[in-house]
């Protein structure tokens, strides 16, 4: 640790990053924070968002104008409310709902743009007819209406991004957010990312943007932009050269894989244990499936696990799930690993690692975190969970009440299914089902009166998922529920991004064919990445960078996928002689 008097290299690189954040906004530019893991990135973010509050909050007070923060959750956008005091001039929030904020006043433009969206908008449009019907952005199913048009998620960016392409709305959006930081910006959607770099970048025109993240953290799909590149003189790239979490070693490593992003550790005196751990020795048959080629069989691979697990313990590792995480980079083996493999096979990954499904996060954030208060008998904690913390209990009866219910609703936690705990909040309302919920249910119930051949495809497609959903083992929910509250030892991609842990265990096997870290460190090794491929190995490369930099003090790999003599010689060349067998 560096002395009470000493700067350490990481404060030092930290403070030369945000002197020039100072500069870029003092001189009116856009500009690009690369912020490599472990840097510090939001510590940056939010010291600018003050360092502009500063500087206009007197002037855009006065005049209206607002300073938007564009996040990609409610986690995030939540933290940068509170870290800024909640500043009047200061709007952060996701994108879908800022960019619905800005646009849902253009109700004509909307509606004429509707049929242009897809062909299966442009076939609502055909059978429904353009009215006066109010767009709307509620529920995220695509609907339409005599009376209403409800838009989907994608469909409210697609809007946003047509309207960025009109200088009249372009010149009233400007002139309300004179400037926009983007965090995270290697996640947003790559047409938008397009048309803020075209519009505002490029012309050095209007909104001034400030990008802050990482684009070897995008880990996220090709939808996501990824590297966003321009003129040195329409775009300033500001490297933060810090790694505030990591030991030495690992620093040291993340340097070698990253050489164009050097970074400098905190404690200099640190050091950091580094272990890689290969099966090449066993000597039974590999899987053969296409995206399982090259893997142990499954219970093979689990019992190597298990035999890592106790090895690390031997060696002094404390493996509670406050200290370690294990990283399994397939979800679907996570799910069976955790007993959640049915809301893995219903929902869409990020509807419920991300909570974006409302049953998910009703389930989840509500039910679940409101029946544990009650376990407890926190009631008071029950009842602000429950959004109810007014009403109180007011009297024994009511008392008696929310009792029997919980108890009811605990038995079917237990026993029952998420269709059969639904039935029952529906009929207690304790808690109460949220608006979106009681809109869907509404829905499903409407649907499953009418005959299948009167039933619309989208219908048909609403009504099975929630039929599936609701044959659920309510278990599964909380299983899953905790699993994403990070109270088990395991984790996923979509899990361990922006986390840190003292420990950390990475499993590398397949599973999945867009992740092959045989041929990735291959290529690592030789240099020689054929030009097709280049997706395909920053795909890997992304995603090997994420799970390797979570720890601060300990790193240990374990290759489920067997190995040739090239991606040997690439990990030798990352980590030096601390590869062995498992």
């Amino acid at each position: 640790m560096p002395s009470e008097n000493e700067i350490s290299p990481a404060e030092k690189a930290s403070q030369e990053c945000l002197e020039l954040v100072y500069k870029a906004i003092d001189d009116n530019e856009n500009f690009l924070v690369e912020a490599g893991a472990g840097a510090g990135k939001t510590y940056t973010l939010i010291k600018a968002l003050k360092y502009l509050i500063k500087k206009y909050e007197v002037d855009y007070e006065k005049s209206h104008k607002r300073i938007a923060c564009i996040t990609f959750t409610n986690v995030a956008k939540d933290e940068i409310q509170s870290r800024t005091d909640n500043h009047p001039i200061i709007i952060a929030d996701t994108i879908h709902a800022f960019a619905w904020d800005c646009i849902k006043g253009f109700q004509k433009e909307l509606r004429n743009r509707i049929g242009g969206l897809s062909d299966k908008w442009q076939i609502r449009v055909d059978e429904t007819g353009l009215k006066s019907q109010e767009v709307i952005y509620s529920l995220g199913y695509p609907k339409m209406t005599d009376k209403e048009i409800y838009l989907h998620h994608n469909d409210v960016i697609k809007l946003f991004i047509l309207l960025l392409n009109e200088k009249k709305f372009r010149k009233l959006f400007s002139s309300n957010y004179p400037i926009i930081l983007i965090d995270e910006y290697q996640d947003t959607n790559k047409d938008l990312a397009n048309a803020i770099v075209d519009k505002f970048i490029l012309t050095r025109e209007g909104s001034k943007i400030g990008f802050f993240g990482d684009h070897w953290q995008k880990i996220y799909g090709s939808e996501s932009c990824g590297l966003i590149e321009a003129d040195e003189d329409k775009l300033r790239i500001i490297g933060k050269k810090a790694n505030f979490r990591s030991d030495k070693n690992i620093v040291e490593m993340l340097n070698r894989l990253r050489p164009e992003l050097q970074q400098h550790e905190y404690d200099s005196s640190s050091e950091g244990e580094l272990l890689v751990l290969q099966t090449n020795n066993w000597e039974g048959e590999r899987r053969q499936e296409s995206h399982w080629k090259d893997d142990l069989p499954e219970e093979t691979a689990h019992k190597y696990l298990e035999s890592v697990k106790e090895k690390l313990t031997n060696n002094g590792w404390d493996l509670s799930s406050t200290k370690t995480k294990i990283l399994m980079l397939t979800n679907n083996v996570l799910a069976a690993e955790q007993g959640y493999q049915n809301v893995a096979n219903v929902f869409d990954t990020e509807d419920y690692l991300k909570k974006n499904d409302d049953y998910i996060a009703f389930l989840t954030d509500v039910v679940e975190v409101g029946w544990e208060a009650f376990n407890k008998k926190k009631y008071g904690e029950m009842l602000k969970v429950l959004g109810l913390k007014q009403i109180g209990i007011k009297k024994h009866h009511d008392k008696e009440v929310w009792h029997d219910a919980m108890v009811r609703l605990s038995d079917l936690r237990q026993t029952g299914t998420v269709g059969q705990v639904i039935e029952l909040l529906k009929s207690t309302s304790k808690p109460q089902l949220s608006r979106k919920i009681e809109e869907k249910e509404f829905r499903y119930s409407t649907v499953s009166k009418l005959r299948e051949e009167d039933r619309s495809d989208e219908d048909k497609v609403f009504f099975d998922k929630i039929t599936r959903m609701r044959a659920i083992a309510f278990t599964e929910i909380t299983n899953v529920s905790k699993y994403i509250d990070d109270q088990t030892l395991y984790s996923t991609k979509h899990g361990v991004k922006g986390a840190e842990f003292e420990n950390v265990i990475v499993v590398f096997g397949r599973g999945w064919n867009l992740y092959n870290w045989n041929q990735f460190l291959e290529w690592y090794n030789s240099g020689n990445i054929p030009a097709a491929k280049k997706d395909a190995y920053e795909r890997n490369r992304n995603l090997f960078y994420v799970a390797c930099s979570r720890p601060k003090k300990r790193l240990c790999l374990l290759f489920t996928q067997e190995l040739s003599e090239g991606a040997l010689q690439g990990l030798n060349k990352l980590f030096g002689n601390v590869i062995n067998s498992a």
